[in-house]
């Protein structure tokens, strides 16, 4: 039976560096964020920090705080039926619980853990959707008030520190997926 893991941590974090570890490993990545994006795209509206976040919200107040796994899992399941798959950004604690309920039983998340200051330096020279050390924290506020971030990471099955090289994050992130087969 396929399994689903989910990877939740702040942004700029690493979790899509993560994700992309385990597509190389065979797994479908579902990104929870496409459905923001998407969104965005269908109403004409700049993607942007303020945009993404309005748009985020949005999204929660018609499906609820469970919105991304909710708006998410046909695409899961349809992943589901011919591979593993990795779940790029869990937010909130109730897509933890919604995903841990569902998928009992073939559900794992780990959290990926960079500090502050070093996610923030990262943010802000990605090239796609930079962010600000102010909009970054400003994010990370929104997150862990609004959307009760810190308890999924709290709850993870496996947890990454990725203080240090693109190397050391390879070979935590597949020492996982290891313990994973």
């Amino acid at each position: 039976m396929n399994k689903v893991v989910a990877l939740v941590g702040m942004a700029g974090a690493g979790k899509s560096e993560v994700s992309a570890i385990f597509a190389e490993k065979g797994y479908e990545i579902v990104h929870f964020g496409d459905a923001t994006q998407k969104e965005i795209k269908k109403r004409g509206l700049e993607v942007n920090e303020a945009n993404e976040r309005a748009m985020r919200e949005m999204l929660r107040q018609e499906h609820g705080m469970a919105a991304f796994a909710i708006l998410n899992k046909e695409y899961i399941d349809e992943a589901l039926k011919s591979s593993d798959v990795v779940v790029d950004g869990l937010y909130s604690w109730d897509e933890y619980i919604v995903l841990r309920d569902y998928y009992a039983g073939r559900f794992s998340v780990i959290a990926v853990w960079t500090s502050p200051k070093i996610r923030y330096s990262r943010l802000s020279v990605r090239p796609v959707r930079p962010l600000t050390p102010e909009e970054a924290f400003s994010r990370d506020n929104a997150e862990i008030t609004n959307l009760d971030k810190g308890g999924p990471i709290a709850m993870a099955d496996y947890m990454i520190i990725n203080n240090g090289t693109l190397n050391e994050l390879r070979r935590n992130t597949l020492k996982i997926i290891k313990e994973l087969e």
